[in-house]
C-alpha cells in the first residue's frame, strides 16, 4: 500500500496545489492509516472495507484523539480512497459510507482591544529586533494574515503608496490586504532603522529577517509572539493565530461586513469566516448579563 501514498502526495500538488503544510497535515494521515491497514494484513486497495475504516477511527480514539482530529483523518482518508477511485486503482470509496466523529465548534481564543493595545507597545526598544517586532506585530494585527503569509512576505509585495500587500495563501491563492496608517508608519521605520543592519549580506527579498540575516521562520515568531506577550502582562496562552482571530473579531464587532473579512482572511468559503459572528454573539451575551438590571 505504501506506493500508493507518493502517487497520491504527488496528486494533491499537481491537481490540488496544495501547501506544504495542508500535504504533511494528508501525509501524517494516511501514512498512520496505511501502517493501521499493515497490521491488518491488508495491502491492496480492494480489500479495504468500510468496517476497517471504522476500526482505524476506533483505534484513533482508543490512541487518545480527539473528535476534532479524527474528523480530520477521516477527512485525509477519503480524499486517499477518492484518488484511488479517480485513478482506477479500485472500484468505489468505502469512506464515504462513514461519518465523521460529532465535534463541538471550538471558538478560537482573542484578545480584547486593551490586550492587543498593550502586546503591541510590548516592543518598545529601538535595537533592530525591536523595531523589526513591533513592525511584525503591528502589520500582523493591521491584516490578518497568517503566521506562514508574514514570514513568507516580500518586500516587493507591500506597496507603501497604495497602502496594500500582496499575499499568497492557502492553495497558492493571492490575494490583496489593505495595510493602515499604523501598519504603514510601523513598517516604515523598520524599513528606515532596522532592515538595512539585519540583512547582513545584502539583497534579500524577504521583508523580516532575523538577527543573523535570514528570512524569519514560523517558530521564531511563535517565540517573539510568546516574549512579547510575557513583557505585555498578557497571562492567556496566544499565539500568532490569536492576533489573526482578534483581527476578525474587532472588525465584525465594528461593523464590518463578512464578506469583505473573508476576502482579507482569504478564507475559499464564507462558512469558516462566519465562526466569528458566533463570538461577537457571544461577546454580547456576556455584556447583557454583567450589565442589564434584569438578566
Amino acid at each position: 500500500m505504501k506506493q500508493y501514498l507518493e502517487l497520491f502526495l504527488s496528486y494533491l500538488v499537481v491537481e490540488k496545489g496544495l501547501s506544504d503544510n495542508t500535504l504533511e497535515a494528508y501525509h501524517r494521515d494516511i501514512e498512520r492509516y496505511l501502517s493501521f491497514l499493515s497490521r491488518q494484513k491488508i495491502d491492496e486497495p480492494e480489500r479495504i472495507r468500510p468496517l476497517e475504516i471504522a476500526e482505524f477511527l476506533a483505534w484513533l480514539k482508543e490512541f487518545g484523539l480527539a473528535p476534532r482530529s479524527r474528523a480530520r483523518a477521516l477527512s485525509s482518508v477519503r480524499m486517499f480512497h477518492r484518488f484511488l477511485e479517480i485513478e482506477n486503482y479500485c472500484d468505489g470509496n468505502p469512506a464515504s459510507l462513514i461519518d465523521a466523529p460529532r465535534t463541538v465548534a471550538k471558538l478560537p481564543a482573542i484578545l480584547s482591544f486593551k490586550d492587543v493595545e498593550r502586546l503591541l507597545a510590548a516592543p518598545a526598544g529601538e535595537i533592530p529586533e525591536d523595531v523589526r517586532d513591533r513592525s511584525m506585530l503591528d502589520l500582523l494585527y493591521a491584516t490578518g494574515l497568517r503566521v506562514s503569509e508574514l514570514v513568507q512576505l516580500k518586500t516587493r509585495e507591500v506597496n507603501r503608496t497604495a497602502g496594500f500587500l500582496l499575499t499568497c495563501g492557502k492553495g497558492g491563492k493571492e490575494r490583496l490586504v489593505p495595510l493602515g496608517e499604523t501598519a504603514l508608519a510601523s513598517l516604515d521605520e523598520y524599513l528606515a532603522k532596522a532592515r538595512w543592519k539585519l540583512d547582513k549580506k545584502g539583497g534579500s527579498d524577504y521583508l523580516f529577517l532575523s538577527r543573523l540575516g535570514m528570512p524569519m521562520t514560523r517558530q521564531a515568531f511563535w517565540n517573539v509572539i510568546k516574549k512579547r506577550a510575557r513583557q505585555a502582562g498578557i497571562a492567556k496562552n496566544i499565539s500568532p493565530h490569536t492576533l489573526r482571530h482578534s483581527f476578525a473579531t474587532h472588525l465584525l464587532e465594528n461593523g464590518a461586513d463578512l464578506r469583505s473579512v473573508q476576502l482579507m482572511l482569504g478564507h475559499a468559503d464564507l462558512s469558516t469566516t462566519q465562526i466569528y459572528t458566533h463570538i461577537t454573539r457571544e461577546r454580547l451575551k456576556k455584556i447583557h448579563e454583567e450589565f442589564h438590571p434584569r438578566a
